[in-house]
């Protein structure tokens, strides 16, 4: 039995002798996608992801260990691979466009979001997301722990606006979703600076000013390293 590290790091050799094996990792992880996408991931079980692909609870476990395990990979091939940086792009357009595809894919797949907390073997495909995060800022004179800290800022914020808008009825803005507007009927003099904002919103624009301002103070960072490097 494979343990969770070389699942996700070490593919599985193909036997030179005998019949190939019925099943794959791939298949099984698929299976186990389709099921959380569809229910959540308390819907993933060993037992339908046994049935779902043709074999019995026990012949499932000679290739995968557990649900836990499961999840990992489901988690890693979900997420897939960043996007590639585009030749000679800024580190802020690069961390730019990171931020809204690893939003792009949290919002495909909500469970990810519970999947992806806590102390936890990482897969090759998550790793790659904080490789391309960090090396977007290699000239930027921060330092690595910096680099790291951009990367895990971005991230908290896609991850609360990703948890926000998945839990929304399709089309709606947060306003909307808190009840915002009907509570504030008839009450706009007790709370005038809520209502006067509200007044003055075009749409859900959290996700566009969250990383401006994030990527702001980055560049406001940066720009100080370069006229004063410590």
């Amino acid at each position: 039995m494979r343990d969770l590290m070389t699942l996700l790091w070490t593919p599985a050799a193909p036997p030179r002798r005998g019949p190939r094996p019925t099943l794959t990792l791939e298949t099984i992880t698929a299976a186990g996608i389709a099921a959380a996408d569809a229910e959540g991931l308390a819907a993933v079980t060993m037992q339908r992801v046994a049935e779902a692909v043709g074999v019995t609870k026990m012949a499932l476990y000679r290739y995968v260990p557990g649900k836990a395990e499961l999840v990992a990979l489901m988690l890693d091939t979900a997420i897939g691979a960043p996007p590639d940086p585009v030749p000679g792009a800024t580190w802020r357009a690069t961390l730019d466009g990171w931020a809204r595809a690893l939003f792009t894919g949290f919002h495909a797949h909500p469970w990810a979001l519970e999947a992806a907390v806590g102390a936890r073997v990482i897969g090759p495909n998550e790793l790659s997301w904080l490789e391309t995060a960090v090396a977007a800022l290699t000239d930027s004179g921060l330092h690595g722990s910096e680099k790291l800290d951009v990367a895990v800022l971005l991230t908290g914020h896609v991850r609360n606006l990703a948890q926000q808008v998945t839990a929304m009825p399709p089309g709606a803005d947060p306003e909307q979703a808190m009840g915002l507007q009907a509570l504030l009927a008839g009450r706009e003099e007790r709370f005038p600076a809520v209502a006067a904002a509200l007044e003055s919103t075009g749409g859900d624009r959290a996700l566009d000013f969250g990383l401006a301002r994030i990527l702001d103070g980055v560049g406001v960072l940066i720009a100080e390293r370069i006229t004063r490097p410590t």
